[in-house]
């Protein structure tokens, strides 16, 4: 069975850090991209940050470029997204997603593994 588990979310004060990671089970992670997407309460989901399956690409969203980072390890089938200055409107759950398409990810589309989410709260 195909899975990836997040892990790493909390509650944290604005202009904190956090470090989400994403394992994979049941799959090797190497030739998957991977992406990290997030839902606030009412409101639709959106991207944060994406990278390919060699770790060569990498794409984020405008609010989050030079505040996020995406990392992968695919020696222990992980991907991290460090997440630093954070901020109030950062809050949201947090869900990590595989497929072998880099440009499926980009877009956000009908990926093929979903993790079950991890929530990120950041006070003000």
């Amino acid at each position: 069975q195909l899975q990836l588990v997040e892990s790493g979310g909390g509650l944290v004060q604005a202009g904190g850090s956090l470090r989400l990671s994403c394992e994979a089970s049941g799959f090797d992670l190497d030739y998957y991209a991977i992406g990290w997407f997030r839902q606030a309460p009412g409101k639709e989901r959106e991207g944060v940050s994406c990278i390919s399956s060699s770790g060569s690409s990498t794409n984020y969203a405008d609010d989050v470029k030079g505040r996020f980072t995406i990392s992968r390890d695919n020696a222990k089938d992980t991907v991290y997204l460090q997440m630093n200055k954070l901020k109030p409107e950062d809050t949201a759950v947090y869900y990590c997603a595989a497929d072998l398409s880099f440009p499926k990810v980009v877009g956000g589309g009908n990926l093929e593994v979903w993790g079950q989410g991890t929530l990120v709260t950041v006070s003000s």
